[in-house]
């Protein structure tokens, strides 16, 4: 799947640095164009993902409305899946490396449950979504909201490139690109232009490999229902959704 190329806008009073900092990442990968198919403006207020046409609402990162707060509020607390493939069903609030951060939802669920989390993103466009969207979630006046985007920050890169985490961690958490549903009835807005900018993960093998070799308990693995295994490998064992499956690979006990 080709990759959509992006162009740079940036108003006055918006964080400068942060744009040249992606601007530079973009030319270093081939991807900054003039004549894009797609936009990421920073704005005094925001950094988003837009059409130039504009035909269609701007992509952002907001950890304080719409359905990452209704999960938050109403996702079923420590009964997640999610929460049980990571081991929060046992009283423990593990140290999370989210190696594929994306736009940060499962990460920002598992913080709201008092998980310490690192977000890991290689696309230097959706770094810099999270990166304006967790600064204004750490600055929000919903002190629950603000709490728990404290406990959150963000990295730029990819276990690949040979990241490595500047702490403890007790997971790896990876959820890596699924080859885009033809039913576009099925496909968000927000995973259209997620799919078009940032492609597919067509190296996730790898990334289960590398994820395996940092120094943690577990890795767990996010895959649709019915996908096959990261590098044909055997998980320790799985938790099967309706939708969702989470491969969990245990290297130790979680303490």
């Amino acid at each position: 799947m080709s990759v959509s190329p992006v162009a740079l806008d940036v108003s006055v009073g918006a964080d400068t640095e942060l744009a040249e900092q992606t601007g530079q990442r973009l030319t270093s990968q081939g991807r900054l164009d003039p004549a894009a198919d797609y936009v990421l403006q920073f704005t005094p207020d925001v950094v988003q993902l837009a059409h130039p046409s504009g035909k269609e609402n701007p992509l952002l990162v907001d950890f304080a409305a719409g359905a990452v707060d209704h999960r938050r509020k109403f996702g079923g607390g420590k009964g997640q899946d999610i929460a049980k493939a990571v081991g929060l069903n046992k009283g423990l609030t593990p140290r999370i490396l989210d190696a594929t951060a994306g736009l940060g939802r499962d990460a920002f669920a598992l913080a709201s449950l008092g998980c310490p989390v690192t977000m890991l993103e290689r696309s230097p466009v959706v770094f810099a979504l999270l990166a304006d969207g967790l600064a204004r979630a750490q600055g929000c006046p919903n002190v629950d909201v603000a709490a728990i985007a404290c406990q959150m920050r963000v990295a730029y890169g990819s276990l690949l490139d040979g990241f490595t985490p500047d702490g403890a961690v007790d997971v790896v958490y990876l959820d890596p690109m699924f080859p885009e549903r033809q039913k576009s009835a099925l496909v968000k807005k927000d995973m259209r232009f997620f799919h078009s900018v940032v492609g597919e993960d067509p190296d996730a093998d790898g990334l289960l490999d590398a994820a395996l070799a940092i120094d943690c308990a577990r890795v767990v693995v996010k895959r649709p229902s019915k996908a096959p295994l990261l590098a044909n490998r055997q998980p320790s064992h799985q938790i099967v959704g309706k939708s969702i499956r989470y491969d969990i690979y245990v290297k130790r006990k979680l303490v």
